[in-house]
């Protein structure tokens, strides 16, 4: 089967990057047309500056004719592949794929105004900003054939929000670069009188639920934690403000790591932290850092929610599963694990997830639903 895959898609997101080796891991031909746009910017809501915005706006918008007539050119194909983020690509190439009669698979992965509304709440429901948003969000998914979203959680708000039926609607997780976070050698024995070490990387957004972290992290202020947080963005600024005012001596903070040095963050850490924020989409979303921990095969505490069940029972050795935006069950979580951290000397956590999450297993799935969609019938629920 032949597959374009086609835009300004963000290969900078382990989500595309997993997408793309999968299918080829699993025979597919992928003919690339792509201008890179996003490089270097993790954050797009945090690009600073009127400078950098038109220039990166500039990139982006000039780059179509270029694109457009690449996919003129590409040779023949069954459908085309729209990576992460493609809202505007969809639109673009709409009339493109119906001249050359290919079913388009959009990888809508998130939506834009149920991040930038409903969970960054960056501005108002009754703006007409946000209005434009949803207006444009509605259009890009009748744009394409098949919107695939990260879990099923996330494809039923999708079919809420937007009025689509089930056989349009498909979902594929995010999975894990395997070759990246390789399983680590099972926790050596605790070393008396040596703290703990408890790690969080991500984005400063509320989706994550920094506060709630902060707000654990002092009151288990006593010595038998060492926090490691690393990280930036939106919520950066009032962190940082809460920890001068009341600073908490057993936090080490760093603002960012190189991509390849996180497996050796997580394997000098005894606990990881997933997210923890209060909006529904937190509960909906399973993040990048959750499928590398578990492809670590390190201890997890992160929220309860849909989306993370949809993978592990909470009854996983070396997981538990918090309420949102919940700091006294956090600690609790915490120190349950502590006390239980050397029955994981040893055991390697998470065996069965690890299977499920490999980029030849998410690629499976990926050639599943395009296979599907190649034939015109489209039906949502997870490959394999």
């Amino acid at each position: 089967m032949q597959v374009v895959a086609w835009g300004t898609f963000d290969l900078g997101k382990p989500r595309v990057r997993i997408a793309l080796s999968g299918l080829r891991e699993n025979g597919i031909s992928v003919y690339e047309c792509h201008v890179e746009v996003w490089t270097g910017v993790e954050d797009k809501s945090q690009l600073s500056g009127f400078l950098p915005k038109m220039r990166k706006l500039g990139r982006w918008l000039v780059s179509y004719p270029r694109l457009i007539w690449c996919y003129l050119k590409a040779p023949k194909h069954d459908v085309v592949f729209v990576p992460y983020m493609g809202h505007l690509d969809v639109l673009i190439l709409w009339p493109f794929a119906k001249l050359r009669g290919a079913n388009v698979v959009w990888d809508a992965f998130l939506s834009l105004y149920n991040t930038i509304v409903e969970d960054r709440r960056m501005i108002m429901s009754n703006n007409p900003l946000a209005w434009l948003i949803y207006a444009f969000e509605w259009l890009a998914t009748r744009a394409a054939d098949c919107v695939v979203l990260d879990t099923a959680a996330h494809a039923d708000y999708f079919a809420r929000r937007y009025s689509l039926s089930e056989d349009k609607l498909a979902y594929v997780h995010v999975g894990v670069e395997s070759e990246r976070f390789p399983l680590l050698r099972s926790l050596e024995p605790k070393v008396p009188n040596k703290p703990l070490t408890v790690l969080f990387y991500g984005q400063f957004i509320p989706l994550h639920g920094i506060p709630t972290i902060i707000e654990a992290a002092r009151q288990l202020d006593d010595g038998s934690v060492h926090w490691v947080l690393i990280g930036q963005g939106q919520e950066e600024a009032s962190i940082r403000a809460s920890l001068e005012l009341d600073p908490i001596k057993n936090i080490e903070w760093r603002s960012w790591v190189p991509y390849e040095e996180l497996i050796g963050l997580i394997g000098l850490s005894d606990i990881c932290l997933g997210v923890f924020g209060e909006s529904e989409k937190a509960g909906r979303v399973i993040p990048n850092k959750v499928f590398q921990v578990i492809a670590a095969g390190r201890p997890l505490v992160t929220r309860d929610g849909p989306g993370i069940r949809e993978l592990l029972a909470d009854t996983e050795p070396g997981l538990k599963l918090v309420p949102p935006a919940d700091s006294s069950a956090l600690v609790a979580a915490l120190s349950q694990m502590i006390s239980a951290r050397d029955s994981f000397v040893g055991v390697d956590l998470f065996e069965e997830a690890r299977e499920k999450i490999s980029c030849s297993s998410i690629g499976m799935q990926w050639v599943g639903c395009i296979s599907v969609a190649a034939k015109g019938s489209l039906k949502r629920r997870r490959w394999h």
